[in-house]
């Protein structure tokens, strides 16, 4: 997983560079993310200086992406933190106005929407004095949705059962737009039409059966899941509605 040095990464969060080591990612139960630290604008620190990441409980640091000269990155075996050791020339600013990726994985019964404790950072210098520390905010994504009924491109009832899976337990919302819309399926700036809800069986099952027909012709579903403050929307379905059925 190579990487290229990042430059500027600019606002993350809300927070601006300057004020503390930060970092924010999303990453989705037992799936992998990277988390880019930055943030420091302190004295210039020489060889040995070290910055170091410490993972939210739960979570294990995978990997140091980064590679670019003078910096040599390294992971705890038992992956509970990993680190960034300057070992290039002194009087240089290795720390300032560059981010520093992580990677990080979040175990698979993860809850989405919940923001996992205790991820931090601190920056130390060869003699291991700490210059700067800071925290990293991991979030636990919510996965997107599938709408799998009614089939694609095939001409519909005015009132289709749709269908799909999601996070059990999550509320579903399935929107209509025409295709000459360009609403939220359409990235447009109104939303589509809700259609009908349903919430996510134990299984990750989900149907619902519109409460009124559709409109004759051309259109689009989509379906968007909510779950504990988080949001994920599923891939458009192209549909047609035959309106003598």
């Amino acid at each position: 997983m190579d990487r290229e040095l990042g430059r500027e990464p600019g606002r993350q969060q809300g927070r601006e560079l300057g004020r503390e080591l930060w970092g924010d990612v999303t990453i989705l139960p037992g799936r992998e993310g990277i988390v880019e630290i930055a943030g420091y604008e302190g004295v210039a620190l020489g060889a040995g200086s070290r910055l170091t990441l410490t993972a939210p409980a739960g979570a294990e640091v995978r990997a140091t992406p980064l590679r670019a000269r003078g910096y040599r990155g390294s992971v705890d075996t038992d992956g509970d933190s990993a680190s960034y050791t300057w070992s290039g020339p002194a009087g240089g600013r290795p720390w300032q106005g560059r981010s520093f990726p992580f990677v990080l994985a979040v175990p698979a019964d993860a809850v989405p929407g919940t923001r996992l404790d205790g991820c931090t950072t601190r920056l130390t210098d060869a003699r291991g004095t700490r210059k700067d520390r800071g925290t990293c905010a991991v979030t636990v994504g919510l996965p997107e949705p599938t709408l799998t009924r009614p089939a694609s491109g095939v001409a519909l009832v005015a009132r289709p059962e749709t269908g799909g899976t999601a996070h059990p337990g999550a509320q579903i919302t399935v929107r209509y737009e025409d295709t000459e819309d360009e609403g939220i399926t359409g990235n447009g700036p109104e939303p589509g039409a809700e259609v009908c809800t349903a919430t996510a069986g134990r299984d990750g099952r989900w149907s619902c059966v519109p409460g009124a027909a559709l409109p004759a012709g051309p259109g689009r579903l989509q379906a968007t899941a909510s779950f504990n403050g988080a949001a994920a929307v599923s891939e458009q379905i192209y549909v047609v509605v035959d309106g003598g059925r």
